[in-house]
């Protein structure tokens, strides 16, 4: 064979190389994009959950999250902070020198997705709410050039499917850790979130809320802001 042959045959061979090489990549891409998809939609299915789960903190602090159906009532509680969300209202309570106000304004639509907004300051409350973890999951599955990593744990005695991501452009975190048990709820979340620390576990998980997960905290002074409010 002479040389020109032997060249365009090793070209030949090369292409094809790269071209098998270029289909794994993309199916590696794929599959990324499927486990975190799949990940994003358990966790948003939490939504439908009647449940309570409790968090460790940073420095030790503590949070919980709780959720009810019929009529469809959220509620979450951080260090010197709540926030409930019912069909009536949002409101919003924050605690300072002894005192407790709480801001009642118009409840979002739907009931059950109102926390994005509400916790875009993640670290200034130490607790990152599930909406917020669906979006970067989500924004992670479509950022072909994020790195993920996948792992199997238990938290709080309940299996959980964990990812590590990096690289993630154009995201309100670049890089975090996410843990999403099989019922579908946070089981831990690390990370910078729009510039602040985050990290939490799941201490307790129960499916039953307390009587009291949605009422305003006793003696607060309360500030009606909705519309038509007296």
């Amino acid at each position: 064979m002479s040389f020109a042959r032997l060249l365009s045959a090793l070209v030949i061979v090369s292409a094809l190389v790269g071209g098998c090489q270029s289909m794994d990549d993309a199916g590696q891409v794929i599959d990324r994009a499927s486990l975190v998809n799949d990940l994003a939609s358990r966790l948003d299915g939490s939504g439908e959950l009647t449940y309570s789960a409790d968090y460790q903190l940073t420095g030790g602090r503590t949070a919980t999250i709780a959720q009810a159906q019929e009529p469809l009532r959220s509620a979450y509680v951080y260090p010197d902070g709540k926030v409930t969300v019912t069909a009536e209202a949002t409101t919003e309570c924050h605690t300072a020198s002894g005192a407790t106000t709480c801001t009642l304004t118009a409840p979002p639509a739907p009931a059950n997705k109102p926390a994005v907004t509400l916790f875009e300051n993640a670290g200034a409350k130490g607790l990152v709410a599930p909406t917020v973890v669906v979006g970067l999951l989500t924004t992670a599955a479509l950022d072909t050039d994020a790195v993920i990593e996948q792992s199997d744990t238990t938290v709080a005695g309940r299996h959980a499917t964990c990812v590590q991501v990096e690289r993630v452009q154009n995201a309100a975190a670049s890089k975090f850790d996410a843990c999403i048990t099989t019922e579908g709820v946070l089981g831990s979340f690390a990370g910078v979130v729009n510039g602040s620390a985050v990290d939490i576990a799941l201490t307790r998980y129960r499916d039953a809320v307390d009587a009291d997960a949605f009422a305003v905290p006793a003696g607060a002074t309360v500030l009606d802001q909705r519309a038509g409010a007296k």
